[in-house]
């Protein structure tokens, strides 16, 4: 993509600029991994209206319009005014329209990457989670699970029926994060094939990405469709859920972001009568027995390395068995060791930068002053992989902690850290210790993903019956991997507030209702 994108705000079918023409700009990640206060100078002075775009070279990617008050009021009323219209679109209608979004979303997969890529997002990575969302979110098997979920009848004799449907809420407000905003934001779409309207805010610090995905994917599947013009609409601003909460107009605010603003949060949107949808932290535990296949858990847990371990649906610590303990981590020290930093769109980069660095080596050296050792890693680094005081990158770090006790009072096991750090647990041996491992599973007060590398059927049986925590279980697969027909969000505890399960968004902006109807008369 060589174009400079510039993307008005798109309210009620209609591009909406800024009143002063204000956008926020986006400047390569790599030309400010390059040469730092020059590209964030730049970006200042692109922000302000100094610079030009159009002549301030190639490391200007593009830009969202800025949108004020009046124009976020503007998106919720059109979105208002479409609802209503939208929810009476035959439900095949909508599903159809969702198999075309994942059609479409194919297609100009390579051009949401480059922009991802150019916002920071590494390219290993960007591809294969824009492909996974799609088979998870807008797959023939995913849609159709959930339309046998939308309405049920029972026919009755004399011409009657009854009908258990669930209907949609109305406006759904869309408040993806800046570390993963354009996934979410293609999730928080999903609302739509419901029958709600939606309104999705792009983040100022990633909106290019985010903006173009709903721009060139679903925002034409649905004119094509013939869709009440309204029922999306996009903006780029700061923070709108006070606003939110306070419009007559929204039913449903999806908030993505820390479990402790995200609960106050919920406390907030119950008060103001709204439908709170939570998708927080993550704090997910990999267990790998004494008959896994070592080299396939290693491969998964070292998923923690992901985009530095600062997304949720991550490996955040490990219970190993004591019989393959040393081959693990061996296993995993050597994976860490061998991952480096580097410009995102490189091959075989995982690591972004850790801006908030402080708490990865405060949990570092908590955790050793409690009795755990580190294995490898602590150190700040610079793109090309060297040790600095003042690196934008930290090294993947390996704990081994001796222990389950010891562990369950630990921060960097008991919490989400957010970082490359990799706390593995080695218990003593004893007899019940895979029914001890599983309460310690089922005690973790985040609940988004666990996952058990175990070959024994009946160990197998065993986790399938007896864990109740997270919005999803893993058994001999990849940790954070999408796949068709589960959940990708939503989980328990911290990381779905009071109201938290697995997290299908087509069902959760929906609510139950039945119809009884007689024909005839009442018998």
């Amino acid at each position: 993509m060589n174009d400079l994108l510039m993307y008005p705000a798109y309210i009620d079918g209609k591009d909406v600029e800024h009143p002063e023409g204000r956008y926020v700009h986006t400047v390569s990640a790599r030309a400010v991994l390059e040469d730092t206060m020059p590209a964030l100078a730049l970006k200042r002075d692109l922000d302000a209206g100094i610079v030009d775009p159009r002549t301030a070279g190639p490391a200007v990617v593009g830009g969202c319009a800025l949108a004020d008050d009046r124009m976020a009021n503007d998106a919720l009323e059109a979105a208002a005014r479409a609802a209503p219209e939208w929810a009476r679109v035959p439900l095949r209608d909508r599903l159809e329209i969702g198999v075309r979004i994942g059609e479409r979303l194919r297609e100009k997969r390579d051009d949401i990457v480059e922009l991802l890529v150019a916002e920071g997002q590494p390219r290993d990575l960007a591809g294969p989670t824009l492909d996974e969302y799609w088979r998870a979110d807008f797959s023939a098997e995913t849609l159709t699970w959930c339309a046998t979920q939308m309405q049920t009848t029972k026919h009755r004799g004399c011409g009657g029926h009854a009908v258990v449907r669930r209907v949609p809420d109305g406006v759904v407000c869309v408040n993806p994060p800046q570390n993963a905003s354009t996934p979410n934001a293609l999730f928080g779409a999903t609302a739509l094939l419901a029958g709600n309207a939606v309104v999705v805010r792009a983040p100022r610090g990633v909106p290019l990405a985010t903006t173009h995905a709903l721009r060139e994917v679903v925002v034409p599947v649905l004119e094509d469709a013939g869709a009440p013009t309204g029922v999306l609409n996009i903006l780029c601003g700061p923070p709108m859920t006070d606003l939110w909460l306070k419009s007559p107009h929204v039913n449903d605010i999806v908030y993505v972001g820390g479990s402790a603003k995200g609960l106050q949060f919920e406390r907030d949107a119950i008060a103001a009568g709204k439908k709170p949808v939570l998708e927080l932290a993550g704090n997910d535990c990999v267990v790998v027995w004494a008959d896994a296949d070592l080299d396939a858990a290693a491969a998964a847990i070292t998923e923690n390395f992901r985009q530095s371990g600062q997304i949720c649906n991550i490996p955040n610590h490990v219970i190993a068995h004591p019989a393959i303990a040393d081959a693990l981590l061996d296993r995993l020290v050597t994976a860490a060791a061998a991952t480096k930093p580097g410009y995102p769109d490189e091959p075989g980069v995982v690591l972004t930068p850790v801006l908030m660095a402080q708490a990865y080596f405060a949990d570092i050296a908590d955790a050793v002053r409690r009795g755990a050792e580190l294995l490898h890693g602590g150190r700040r680094l610079e793109v090309d992989g060297s040790p600095s005081d003042t690196g934008f990158f930290v090294e993947p770090a390996v704990l081994r902690i001796d222990g389950l006790d010891r562990a369950r009072d630990m921060p960097a096991v008991r919490e989400e850290t957010f970082s490359p750090l990799l706390p593995v647990v080695v218990p003593e041996e004893h007899d019940g210790l895979f029914d001890e491992v599983l309460r310690f599973v089922n005690a973790n007060r985040y609940g988004l993903r666990n996952s058990f590398w175990v070959q024994d059927e009946e160990l197998v049986a065993a986790v399938a019956a007896g864990v109740t925590n997270g919005g999803v279980v893993n058994v001999n697969d990849s940790h954070s991997a999408f796949r068709p027909f589960l959940p990708t969000h939503g989980g328990t505890g911290l990381t779905g507030g009071v109201f938290g399960e697995a997290n299908y968004l087509m069902l959760r902006t929906t609510h139950l209702q039945g119809v009884n109807i007689n024909r005839g008369g009442a018998r």
